[in-house]
């Protein structure tokens, strides 16, 4: 989190970071004395630590992901479980249009382009495309969805979406009954689905056909709702256009083919990288232990 977060955790509480060697230490000596552990919704707490940290009663997760958290054994030990809620939409919404942006426009292909000293010598750069009339089919049509689909509406794209659940307000864009049909109706499929069991490895090779030869992926949800064998295999083989990635499987250590790809743009998770939504992140985070030591609910505990 940022400094200034982490500075309030120190003033606050008797903190122990699994990264830091003695603190580790620590913690392995007395894991029985540790009642709240702070971690990211992509590392989450393993089932594990759930096991050896008998006093916990919070996990407070700086994000909003719960994937990496076993949640009904939570439950079932009344461990709260909170997330940050509300101040990552705008942000990853706006990545999710940077990506669509830096795909159709060859924004990455223009800055190696220059950089080779192609322009220099008299080479013509490749043309883009453009966003107004093309087809935007939003997977998940959670919060960041429907940022996502009205800043694209700004641009001109048409908006289509395909949701787990009925979502109401939305007459203006038009629903598909399965996340196949959805591909097939659009040029542009933007993955914002919420990761869960269900969704794992939602987006495969049956959707990947179905967006089809020109079409483009864009992922700003989670790495594990995409096949990455199916992925790879339709980025090499021309199945689809190409891709604009934030999030990967594994992540950071993502899978090599993805760097020899010239038709893929790459993003290393950065979906809620501003100060501005990182200082509201760790806010919640401050505000979820303070309840939970006070004795009270967390204000963001997932139900």
């Amino acid at each position: 989190m940022l400094d200034e977060i982490e500075a309030r955790l120190d003033e606050s509480y008797d903190v122990h970071r699994l990264g830091l060697e003695r603190d580790r230490a620590r913690i392995e000596a007395k894991p029985q004395a540790i009642r709240a552990v702070v971690t990211g919704g992509g590392t989450g707490l393993s089932r594990e630590w759930f096991d050896r940290l008998a006093a916990l009663g919070l996990v407070a997760i700086n994000g909003v992901g719960t994937d990496k958290v076993d949640l009904e054994l939570a439950r079932s030990r009344g461990i709260h479980v909170s997330t940050t809620p509300g101040v990552l939409a705008d942000d990853v919404a706006d990545m999710g249009m940077a990506l669509i942006l830096g795909v159709l426009r060859r924004v990455t292909e223009g800055d190696r382009f220059m950089r080779r000293g192609d322009w220099a010598s008299g080479g013509k750069p490749a043309l883009g495309a453009s966003l107004k009339g093309r087809r935007l089919g939003i997977l998940g049509l959670g919060q960041i969805g429907r940022a996502l689909g009205r800043r694209a509406e700004t641009f001109g794209m048409r908006i289509s979406y395909w949701n787990r659940s009925v979502c109401d307000g939305q007459e203006a864009w038009k629903k598909f009954g399965s996340p196949v049909e959805l591909a097939a109706a659009c040029d542009v499929l933007a993955v914002c689905v919420a990761a869960t069991p269900q969704t794992e490895k939602i987006v495969g090779r049956d959707v990947l056909a179905a967006l089809g030869p020109s079409g483009l992926l864009v992922n700003v949800a989670r790495g594990s709702v995409v096949d990455e064998d199916a992925l790879i295999a339709a980025l090499k083989g021309g199945v689809i256009a190409g891709a604009g990635l934030d999030v990967f499987v594994n992540e950071p250590k993502i899978r090599s083919e993805f760097m020899a790809l010239d038709n893929v743009l790459l993003s290393p998770h950065q979906g809620s990288a501003t100060v501005e939504t990182r200082r509201a992140m760790g806010e919640i985070v401050l505000a979820n232990l303070a309840a939970y030591f006070a004795g009270a609910t967390p204000p963001t505990s997932v139900p």
